[in-house]
């Protein structure tokens, strides 16, 4: 093997003015690097720094707004700099504002970056908040690919960019070490061990892996950092990650737990499934089910594990008490994986990873078209959408945006009026015609006509 290190990824951010550019360029370098101001244009020059995102390092340029402009003008030699920063880049972030909607210049450079012939990743920025998410599907029509809704400015939806990056970072061959992955095999499985303190997190990563990796003791909050480490499962590749014990946010005061607690987090969106290890004999408490709250809202998968089942007694009246209780704490996941262990004695901990596979399955499931629109037709006709100030809210189409987690568009009129309780039932119909037990489910409604119509 070359004694030469390997070379970064370049990642090159481009787009209009004022999308967003530099936020996310200083979030992924940690620094503010590039100066960020609501003005448009601030950007001229392209600046570069290392990035990092997880466990991925890189190169990352930041660029200036793509703007039509007159040959000879400061803004088409800005423009110039910008093409010349997608023809040496590897990867292109191509940004978009979700919140003010396409734009002509969209449309016009989209089409720059398609002729560039580099993998893009299309990111419709300032996706924030209630209605984020449905504005960020407006991008579909520039015909790059799924757009990921972000926040450059609150840190959201980097998990998704993480999931969507992670391809590109193939190690060549002479740089490869003989435990790195071969072509054509899977990445590890990101699984993030999470819970209250003292719930048996470590004791559990340290009886899966067969070692005792993991300081352990009875005192709670033993383990700061998040630590990962990689393991194989019945041939699969794994990547556990142990990390903090998470309190309420009232009594976290002392500044180191602050940053374990953010480790935690972090950990939780760069995961693909969480478990969240529960006390059986006291589980759900309020602060298990914040937690799991905030795992379905990051649209990560998540496995339950009643652990210390060794100390239960009346185990079938307590493992239906869970799942009872788990449905009717936490409708947003119903169905979820529930597995009972013991992480000290080695009780149930296979059956746990098989309930975290099943999960992973999942969260990645797609459905094809025409079977959705089956799924509608029927959902319609047994339950119509009501009617809001005496008009009809129609409904006429619907596609599957993406997986992880499994993500639909339905298109109609006058969607945005739906009630949330119409939404919960399109959602639980879902769920349910499709199997898709347990894992977030996002449904985003566009009031326009049916792409597909006119083919």
């Amino acid at each position: 093997m070359s004694d030469q290190a390997a070379p970064l990824v370049v990642v090159a951010i481009v787009g209009r003015p004022n999308v967003g550019k530099s936020t996310l360029f200083n979030r992924l370098v940690g620094k503010r690097l590039a100066l960020v101001d609501d003005q448009p244009g601030v950007t001229r020059d392209r600046r570069e720094g290392d990035g990092r995102l997880g466990d991925l390092d890189f190169r990352i340029v930041d660029t200036a707004g793509l703007e039509h402009a007159a040959d000879g003008s400061l803004q088409a030699r800005m423009r110039a700099g910008t093409e010349a920063a997608i023809a040496e880049a590897d990867v292109v972030l191509f940004m978009t504002d979700a919140r003010a909607g396409l734009t002509a210049d969209d449309e016009r450079f989209a089409d720059l970056v398609r002729r560039s012939h580099k993998p893009v990743i299309l990111l419709a920025n300032k996706a924030e908040g209630r209605g984020g998410a449905t504005a960020a599907y407006e991008a579909y029509s520039l015909g790059l690919g799924d757009p990921i809704p972000v926040s450059s400015e609150h840190g959201e939806g980097l998990g998704d960019l993480y999931d969507a990056l992670q391809p590109h970072f193939v190690i060549p061959e002479e740089y490869a070490e003989d435990d790195e992955p071969e072509e054509g095999e899977e990445p590890p499985l990101r699984i993030a061990i999470v819970g209250r303190p003292n719930a048996g997190k470590s004791t559990l990563v340290n009886r899966l892996i067969g070692s005792d990796r993991m300081l352990t003791g009875p005192e709670a909050g033993i383990t700061r950092d998040s630590v990962s480490v990689d393991w194989e499962w019945r041939g699969r590749r794994i990547r556990l990650v142990d990390t903090a014990g998470l309190r309420k946010r009232a009594r976290v005061v002392d500044k180191l737990e602050k940053l374990s607690v953010a480790d935690a987090i972090r950990s939780i969106k760069f995961a693909e499934v969480v478990v969240l290890l529960l006390d059986a004999e006291v589980p759900f408490e309020k602060q298990d089910l914040s937690i799991a709250d905030f795992v379905s809202r990051e649209g990560r998968s998540i496995v339950f594990g009643l652990n210390k089942w060794d100390l239960v007694e009346n185990r079938g009246s307590a493992l239906s008490n869970a799942r009872e209780a788990l449905d009717r704490l936490l409708p947003q996941i119903k169905g979820a994986g529930l597995a009972t262990l013991s992480a000290e004695t080695g009780e149930g901990v296979d059956r746990l990873m098989q309930t975290v596979v099943k999960a992973h399955e999942v969260w990645n499931k797609r459905v094809p078209t025409a079977a959705i629109n089956r799924w509608l037709e029927a959902t319609l006709e047994r339950h119509p959408p009501p009617a809001v100030s005496g008009k009809r809210i129609k409904i006429r189409y619907a596609t599957q945006a993406k997986a992880r987690p499994p993500s639909f568009v339905l298109f109609g009129t006058r969607t945005s009026e739906l009630p949330d309780s119409y939404v919960r039932y399109l959602v639980n119909s879902l769920r349910e015609s499709f199997d898709l037990p347990g894992t977030p489910i996002r449904v985003n409604f566009r009031a326009a006509e049916n792409p597909y119509g006119k083919k």
